[in-house]
């Protein structure tokens, strides 16, 4: 599909199996939330196709535009939208009575679904009397209640607090399993992405730059911004007999590397830091600056310009040992075997 949002455009080619749970990331300004609006009919497409069980609802070349009221089609919104002049049962059964279920049919069903949730009790309540739990629990029970063949969540869990989060988010994976149709989510917490999706689409300026199980993205990023999710090093630039030029400065020695443009990931674990130029085998030492330390627990990330600039990972018994402060300088050390290369 191709949209364009005034100079943004959304230029996107994705398939979802039935069942398949699939999380799309991205950086602010992606076009995350413009795809999931593209695809439930609220923002028309200047090309391409939306097709949904072998229906086409949407493809501008042959003139085809099913409006977003008679799509199969479910959207939980970041902020709910929930109506507040209506209870939470009737809020619940809005989708069904929209669709021209019969009121006694979409108030047990809504009633059903409520008890799915944990909220039965909680039937004749407003909107506004609710705990930013409780909304999302509504919003999820009004969109699954309609039996929608696509569901999209457009960041469901952004408006709770950390605590809440962690509850709700074991149960909505466990709600999207009793959902068989497809499952669309946007998210921006990379936790939130591995713990309930199959496959991890990233999304940049508006295209699909990275694909893949949880695993192979983590392992094999293809982007600084995935790179930041995930906590690596990742570095890209020219092999040739095992010697990495990297763009932009500096260069690392990889154990098996293949020849050509690639990329090449270092874990900050993996980085050591000495005072003083260390002796011994031949290996990946560099002169740095530490620029910012920042205490994690019981670990310290370390962020280090030099050529190249990287991120070490060490505990704060090694920063106490080192004596390292903001601004010192450090001699950063990555053993050949420890830089995991593969092609660009």
């Amino acid at each position: 599909m191709r949209l364009g949002i005034g100079a943004f455009e959304l230029d996107v080619d994705l398939k979802v199996e039935p069942g398949e749970v699939v999380a799309v990331l991205g950086p602010n300004g992606a076009g995350k939330t413009s795809l999931l609006r593209a695809l439930a009919g609220l923002l028309p497409l200047d090309a391409g196709r939306v097709t949904l069980d072998g229906v086409v609802f949407e493809e501008p070349a042959a003139r085809v535009f099913v409006p977003s009221e008679r799509r199969p089609i479910a959207m939980v919104f970041q902020d709910y939208l929930l109506f507040p002049h209506l209870t939470v049962l009737e809020n619940v059964a809005f989708g069904l009575r929209s669709r021209g279920t019969a009121r006694p049919e979409a108030t047990a069903t809504a009633h059903r679904w409520l008890e799915r949730v944990g909220l039965r009790a909680e039937a004749q309540r407003k909107p506004a009397s609710l705990s930013g739990g409780q909304a999302q629990r509504v919003a999820l029970a009004r969109a699954l209640a309609t039996n929608p063949a696509l569901l999209l969540l457009d960041e469901p869990m952004a408006a709770l607090d950390a605590s809440t989060r962690v509850e709700l988010r074991r149960d909505l994976r466990r709600h999207l399993e009793s959902f068989r149709g497809v499952r669309l989510l946007v998210t921006h917490d990379p936790v939130e992405a591995m713990a309930m999706a199959d496959r991890l689409v990233i999304l940049e300026q508006g295209r699909v730059l990275q694909s893949g199980s949880p695993a192979d993205v983590t392992q094999r990023p293809r982007s600084r911004y995935v790179a930041d999710l995930v906590g690596v090093n990742l570095f890209r630039g020219r092999a040739s007999e095992n010697v990495i030029t990297i763009a932009g400065g500096g260069s690392l020695m990889a154990a098996g590397a293949v020849d050509g443009e690639v990329f090449a990931v270092v874990h900050p674990r993996t980085v050591a830091l000495y005072r003083t130029r260390p002796d011994g085998t031949p290996r990946n030492v560099w002169e740095g600056r530490a620029v910012d330390l920042d205490f994690q627990g019981d670990r310290v990330r370390v962020r280090l310009e030099g050529t190249p600039s990287i991120v070490a990972e060490v505990t704060p018994a090694a920063v106490r040992e080192l004596s390292l402060d903001r601004g010192d300088p450090v001699w950063v050390v990555v053993k050949a075997t420890e830089v995991n290369v593969y092609p660009a």
